[in-house]
């Protein structure tokens, strides 16, 4: 890393880990007294490692003129490392978090390890952690690619990364000693929401930097949803976490909204983190990935126009459909339920765009199981959008809202589309970054697909058997007018599949596990590099080379 850094870059990088450092120690010693000061000592040590590592590298030959005639890939190489390390840590939580359902005890007695301060690590070493870390990578990669430019800077990069991963980590250590704002999604407290504002203006600076740099006249749509994914999660995340501090010595702190406002702005975030974050990024990286991985054109550029302004749109509107029949007034909950059926038209424009793009190529399908995770993602990424729009009709919303059958949609979209649009990019990107020929074992990789393919069939369809079970117990009655069932009763008929919902879920980590350890083994393979892909360099460099120019 740092030996890509010009002289005056290590020297920023330095000035910058000794503010982080210096932050960290003022908030430890002004939360000496309070949970905020472990976080204020964990932010000094991230700070001082930064610097250390920077000092070490700092005296080292600086990087000659021709790297800028290449793309600047080592950030995004970390980006898919740390990623991957992120996936078995939030996936092996949410095995653990799956486990406690059917097996209480397995808390071991430990406060830390309750339900309540678990399932926010999975969430956010999940979400945040590898798919946060996948979009960074990938959205690296794409805009060079696609702008035929370099990025403008090696720091810039770095930054984000690195500054990305001390704001999961300062959420995930956080809920286990009890640090959290109890938001979904945006459980993390004033300080750590303050750094993430600086780490992501920077990212969007940094990508606005570089598309501004380009040498193609126009902006490829990938750059579109990724850009959007930028833009509306600041907006999103600044917005929702407007709070004031209890103290600045303390990690509590109490929002600007109150009551039902305060729930509108939340699932306003929420759902709207769900289309910016979990669905608009990850279609960036589908309509850049699929394609060039099918090696056919996407089957309608149009299109995915229409779908990115379809859902630029429509999500916005369609948070509320999240608090029907509560206290929020009846017409936005109607007007969130309306949105959210017209959702279907651009998802599905973007799925179908998606499986068209494959006519001419399904004998790849076939053959490559890197294309197929991409196939199936597609296909989930279809049926979690539909399921999205049915559920949110306030009569069927009566029977799925608060059951199961919500955490089976949502995984739906988590492991069949997110997770596996990721996996197939990751497996895209390894190969090509490395110069390696192909992964060091194609038949992890399908075995890898497989065990994810199973383990998402059998985590959704127990919570859709759950879930709706649930939902038909609760609102049988008797002949006197009296609910048939106790909630004890429904919790033991949930029994089976909650274990069958722990199995599904350990199928897909082991399938986790058998990537990392395929990446790991790729990136130490001894195999003599491949030549350069033509064309895989910017347009110009200083030093004379050209895209037109294949390396030798």
């Amino acid at each position: 890393m740092v030996s890509t850094l010009t002289t005056t870059e290590r020297q920023v990088a330095l000035l910058l880990s000794a503010l982080v450092a210096l932050a960290g120690l003022a908030l430890a010693a002004a939360g000496r007294h309070d949970p905020l000061g472990a976080h204020g000592f964990m932010i000094l040590v991230y700070g001082l490692v930064c610097a250390g590592a920077v000092a070490r590298g700092y005296y080292g030959p600086e990087p000659n003129a021709e790297r800028l005639a290449r793309y600047y890939d080592e950030p995004i190489k970390a980006g898919l490392v740390i990623a991957m390390a992120w996936a078995v840590v939030g996936m092996f939580v949410g095995v653990w978090v799956a486990t406690l359902l059917a097996y209480p005890e397995a808390t071991f007695d430990q406060a830390w390890a309750s339900f309540g301060r678990l399932r926010p690590v999975h969430t956010t070493g999940v979400i945040f952690g590898f798919g946060g870390n996948a979009l960074i990578a990938t959205s690296f990669h794409v805009m060079q690619r696609t702008s035929r430019a370099r990025m403008p800077d090696q720091l810039s990069p770095w930054f984000v990364l690195v500054g990305y991963n001390l704001f999961c980590l300062l959420a995930v250590s956080g809920y286990l000693i009890g640090i959290t704002q109890s938001k979904e999604y945006a459980e993390p407290e004033w300080y750590a929401d303050i750094w993430l504002v600086i780490v992501w203006v920077t990212y969007l600076v940094l990508y606005l930097r570089t598309l501004a740099r380009r040498q193609e006249p126009h902006i490829y749509v990938a750059n579109w949803y990724y850009l959007a994914f930028i833009l509306v999660v600041a907006v999103l995340h600044i917005v929702n976490n407007l709070a004031i501090p209890a103290s600045l010595g303390g990690a509590k702190s109490f929002p600007v909204f109150s009551g039902v406002q305060d729930a509108m702005t939340q699932w306003w975030y929420g759902h709207n983190a769900v289309a910016f974050f979990l669905t608009a990024g990850f279609l960036g990286m589908m309509y850049y990935y699929l394609p060039t991985r099918a090696g056919r054109p996407i089957f309608s550029y149009r299109l995915s126009i229409i779908s990115f302004w379809g859902i630029t749109f429509f999500y916005m509107w369609a948070g509320s459909h999240h608090l029907h029949y509560t206290a929020l007034p009846h017409w936005v909950q109607t007007l969130g339920m309306t949105f959210s059926v017209m959702l279907l038209v651009p998802s599905w424009s973007s799925a179908g765009n998606a499986l068209l793009t494959l006519n001419g190529a399904w004998h790849k399908v076939r053959d490559d199981a890197t294309l197929r995770f991409m196939m199936v993602a597609a296909v989930f990424y279809g049926l979690s959008t539909f399921e999205g729009s049915f559920l949110a009709i306030r009569p069927v919303n009566a029977l799925s809202h608060y059951t199961d059958w919500t955490v089976g949609h949502v995984h739906a979209g988590a492991l069949g589309w997110v997770a596996l649009i990721t996996f197939g990019a990751i497996y895209s990107l390894v190969p090509l970054l490395w110069k390696r020929e192909r992964m060091y074992s194609p038949g992890l990789v399908e075995l890898h697909f497989w065990l994810a393919l199973a383990g998402t069939v059998i985590y959704v369809f127990a919570m859709w058997n759950s879930g709706i079970i649930q939902g038909l117990m609760w609102r049988t009655y008797n002949d006197s007018g009296t609910l048939a069932y106790s909630f004890i009763d429904s919790l033991v008929a949930m029994h089976p599949y909650y274990v069958a919902r722990a199995f599904g879920g350990l199928l897909f980590l082991i399938g986790a596990v058998v990537g990392s350890y395929n990446i790991w083994m790729t990136i130490r393979s001894s195999a003599s590099a491949p030549r350069e892909r033509f064309g895989d360099r910017p347009v110009a460099g200083p030093a004379g080379a050209s895209a037109a120019e294949p390396a030798e």
